[in-house]
């Protein structure tokens, strides 16, 4: 488990809360939207055997500070900053990275912009194009509305129907724990403002289909057959648009290490020792 140490580190002047675990090259996990870095804590297991697994909780989420907007920027760009930052607190030199939603969305930049870091890349159902805006995200947008819905009214209710119904598909088993925990860190009001800032912050994902050009690391593209946030086809996509990308599809929906924890741990571990052993 992601239990063994857990510390501080600044990255882009914000205070980061990072889990590890493990030895040997060291890998990154970037959660996502309405996650933290628990999500990873079934496939860090996984993979403490082999590397040095690293699990920051992202700027505004988990136990990481939530800085107000004007002292954080919360774009891609600006958490993929935070991230290269990590490196440098950490000492790791280069890191293979995997990442998932918008974690995903955060690697991919990485990668484009500080190839020197990124040995090996994975995207995990990653923000890519981004699809059209459902009710809520268009609400999420407006000025006051937008304020006064996501940090007032979106209770628990709200919450796990948000997690059941868009980002964990029904037929899928997750724990009402693990919801009502992602829910407990998601409520308070520097947490809620994060999180709107955040949605508002990543809606532009145009600089994102320029990024994969620039990608030189070893890429595998990871996606879930039932994904109903971003479908599989985003994925197919994102996998032609990487020059030598891998794509592997599981029977999954938007989030499969939270549904498939095990199996996506052997999917990335592998990865990860083939590309070390042919190196």
């Amino acid at each position: 488990m992601l239990e063994q140490l857990r510390r501080d580190v600044t990255g882009k002047g914000v205070r980061l809360r990072v889990a590890e675990c493990g030895h040997g090259e060291p890998v990154i996990l970037l959660h996502g939207l309405f996650f933290d870095c628990t999500t990873w804590n079934r496939v860090g297991h996984g993979l403490c055997d082999s590397f040095r697994v690293i699990a920051p909780d992202l700027p505004g989420f988990g136990e990481s500070e939530k800085p107000p907007k004007h002292r954080f920027k919360y774009s891609i760009p600006t958490f993929a900053e935070a991230i290269a930052d990590l490196y440098g607190a950490l000492e790791l030199g280069r890191a293979s990275l995997v990442g998932h939603g918008l974690g995903g969305a955060v690697a991919l930049t990485l990668a484009a912009s500080h190839p020197e870091l990124v040995s090996r890349l994975v995207l995990v159902d990653s923000l890519y194009h981004r699809p059209p805006m459902d009710f809520r995200q268009r609400i999420a947008m407006v000025p006051f509305l937008g304020g006064l819905v996501f940090k007032q009214l979106v209770g628990r209710s709200a919450f796990r129907t948000l997690i059941r119904d868009s980002l964990v598909p029904s037929r899928a088993r997750i724990q009402q724990q693990r919801i009502d925990a992602y829910y407990e860190a998601f409520n308070t009001p520097a947490a809620r403002g994060s999180a709107l800032e955040a949605v508002r912050g990543t809606a532009d994902t145009h600089l994102l289909t320029a990024s994969t050009r620039r990608i030189q690391a070893p890429t595998l593209v990871v996606w879930g057959r039932h994904d109903n946030v971003y479908p599989a086809g985003y994925g197919h996509r994102l996998a032609r648009d990487i020059r030598g990308a891998g794509f592997e599809l599981m029977d999954a929906g938007h989030a499969p290490q939270e549904e498939q924890p095990e199996e996506l741990a052997s999917i990335v571990g592998r990865f990860l020792r083939n590309e070390r052993n042919a190196a």
